[in-house]
C-alpha cells in the first residue's frame, strides 16, 4: 500500500461519510514463536490452569489457534529426548493448560520447600478412584459392588480432595448420586484427558448400564441413600470394618 492508496481511501471515506481505519486493511500475522513465549510466561506466573479463551484474549487471536499452538508447544516442551531437559511439564486440558513440576523431582521439591510427606492416597482410595475413572459416571453403590465392601469413607475422602465430584443423580428409585473425576484429578496425575489412562483388561461390570433402572436397583438405591435396617448383623460389622480400614489407610 503506497501513499496514493491512503489518499484514495481518504477520498472514499469523505464521500461516504464513514471513517475508514487504514490499519484495519492490513491483516495481523500470528507470530507463533512470540505466542509461545507469552503462553509460557503467563502459565508460569499463574501457577494454575489458564483457559484457552483467556490466552486468546491476551494474544488477540482465536481460541482454536491458541489451543493448536499450545498442543504443538506441549509436544516439544514435554519431549524427554529434546536437547533441553526441563524439570517442569506443560499439561493440556480440554479447555485450559498449565505448567507443573515433573513428578520425578517431587522429593527435591519437598526438601527445598520443607514439605513433609503425607497426604498420599491409601490403596483403598486409589482403588475407588480407579473404578470411578474407568467407568464414570457411577454411583457409590456401583463402587461398593465392584469392591465388595463399603466405600463411603473413601468416596467422601476423594470428594474432599477434589479428585471426584457429584455430577447428577441416577434416574432410578432413590436417585443415588453419580460421581465423576475432576480437572484436579487430571492435573494431579499429569493427564490431558481420561483417554490418556493406561489400558487395562476390563472384567464384566456388575451392571452393563447404570443410567437406566435395572432389576434389583430398588435395593441398591435404598442402600446408597440410607442404611439398610434389614441388613444382617454380620454385614453391618463387615461394612464398619471396611470403613475403619479405609480411615486407617488414609491416616498420614
Amino acid at each position: 500500500m503506497n501513499d496514493n492508496d491512503f489518499f484514495k481511501i481518504g477520498d472514499l471515506s469523505d464521500s461516504l461519510g464513514v471513517d475508514v481505519d487504514v490499519a484495519a486493511e492490513v491483516p495481523t500475522v500470528f507470530d507463533e514463536s512470540h505466542a509461545r513465549r507469552v503462553i509460557e510466561a503467563v502459565l508460569f506466573a499463574a501457577g494454575h490452569p489458564v483457559s484457552y479463551t483467556k490466552l486468546a484474549e491476551v494474544l488477540s487471536t482465536t481460541v482454536s489457534t491458541v489451543r493448536d499452538t499450545v498442543r504443538r508447544y506441549a509436544e516439544e516442551y514435554n519431549d524427554v529426548s529434546a536437547p533441553l531437559e526441563r524439570g517442569i511439564m506443560m499439561l493440556c486440558f480440554e479447555d485450559s493448560c498449565q505448567l507443573a513440576s515433573c513428578e520425578a523431582y517431587g522429593d527435591h521439591i519437598r526438601t527445598a520447600l520443607g514439605i513433609k510427606r503425607g497426604g498420599n492416597l491409601s490403596p483403598s482410595s486409589l482403588e475407588v478412584l480407579a473404578i470411578i475413572a474407568y467407568n464414570e459416571p457411577v454411583t457409590r453403590v456401583y463402587v461398593d459392588t465392584v469392591r465388595g465392601v463399603d466405600s463411603g469413607y473413601a468416596v467422601n475422602s476423594l470428594v474432599d480432595r477434589q479428585l471426584i465430584e457429584p455430577c447428577g443423580r441416577l434416574d432410578a428409585p432413590g436417585r443415588p448420586i453419580l460421581y465423576r473425576t475432576t480437572k484436579n484429578f487430571l492435573r494431579v496425575f499429569g493427564l490431558n484427558s481420561l483417554s490418556d489412562l493406561p489400558s487395562v483388561k476390563m472384567s464384566e461390570p456388575p451392571h452393563t448400564d447404570e443410567t437406566i433402572p435395572l432389576d434389583g436397583m430398588d435395593d441398591l438405591a435404598v442402600a446408597a441413600s440410607s442404611a439398610d435396617d434389614e441388613a444382617q448383623e454380620s454385614d453391618v460389622g463387615n461394612a464398619h470394618a471396611a470403613e475403619t480400614a479405609d480411615k486407617a489407610d488414609d491416616t498420614p
